[in-house]
């Protein structure tokens, strides 16, 4: 500063002296000049200001360096100290650990029996499955073979049905027997041999003849005592019937009178009453090999 100034003092000495453009040229570098230094005067007091922020910033981070610092130490002591207690408890924990690894080994061992056992069940559960599935399809096989049998016998009350893993074959009385009579007719006798027909082809199906009655009382003489008594030796009538087809096994075969107890119809009406007048004929699968498998999985 005090160099600009000298030289304008020396510059007004001398104006007297120098030409007018000399002293306009000086003049405009003066002003350039002052220009710059006030420039370079605000960059100088920007840089103060940021290394006065930068002092403060590098204070602060000392701060939290020597806090960082003192956590380390802290930390470090911590973990000294239980790498202590770690090696302490270790060795005083020496055959506890032990019996616990002896505990953990034989508990893995009753897992892998267990598991062992499980793989066997569900092998078994899976023949289980399949016996099930299959026999579902000879039941499916059999309605279907009873109802092409049947068919010209459908429509004249007689009936062919599948439910409940069973099927059923049922008959009105209409179709096999005058009222009071449990001697089959002919009719009746053409249905149950077509019956016996599929029946000797599947030597594997238990077969019950249940006999129906409506819930009027008899009123016929002789030896029937009773609906229950009728429904039963109508039964037993259709049994002897297919006992003439000597490929059906006898002990498949069971004789059951229902008498009025099990209606399929209300008996209010005659419609409801004819068909609970009926024989039915229920065929099941035999479950011995699923009765095994099952006390096998028990």
């Amino acid at each position: 500063m005090k160099k600009i100034t000298l030289l304008f003092l020396i510059a007004l000495s001398q104006i007297s002296c120098v030409s007018s453009s000399v002293f306009n040229a000086l003049e405009t570098r003066y002003a350039t000049t002052k220009t710059e230094l006030n420039a370079l005067q605000k960059v100088n007091d920007s840089l103060l200001q940021s290394t006065d922020l930068l002092t403060s910033q590098l204070a602060q981070k000392s701060l939290e360096a020597q806090s960082a610092q003192d956590s380390l130490h802290s930390l470090q002591a911590v973990h000294e100290q239980l790498e202590e207690d770690y090696k302490a408890l270790a060795d005083k924990s020496d055959m506890a650990l032990k019996a616990r690894i002896a505990e953990n080994q034989e508990l893995l061992a009753q897992i892998a029996e267990k598991e062992g056992q499980l793989t066997q069940r569900e092998q078994r559960l899976s023949e289980l499955e399949d016996l099930i599935n299959a026999q579902e399809q000879s039941m499916q096989n059999l309605k279907k073979a009873l109802s092409d049998a049947l068919l010209n016998f459908e429509g004249k009350g007689l009936t062919v049905e599948q439910r409940n893993g069973k099927v059923y074959v049922s008959m009105e009385n209409k179709l096999l027997f005058e009222s009071g009579s449990w001697t089959v007719g002919t009719a009746g006798k053409e249905a149950v041999r077509q019956l016996g027909t599929v029946l000797a082809d599947n030597p594997d199906i238990t077969i019950l003849i249940e006999g129906h009655t409506d819930n009027v009382p008899y009123s016929g003489k002789g030896l029937l005592k009773g609906n229950w008594d009728l429904s039963t030796k109508r039964a037993t009538s259709i049994v002897n019937l297919l006992l003439e087809n000597d490929q059906i096994l006898p002990q498949n075969l069971t004789a059951a009178g229902r008498g009025e107890y099990l209606p399929v119809g209300p008996n209010t009406t005659p419609e409801g009453r004819a068909a609970n007048r009926r024989i039915e004929v229920v065929l099941s699968p035999q479950l011995d090999e699923i009765t095994q498998l099952l006390k096998t999985n028990d």
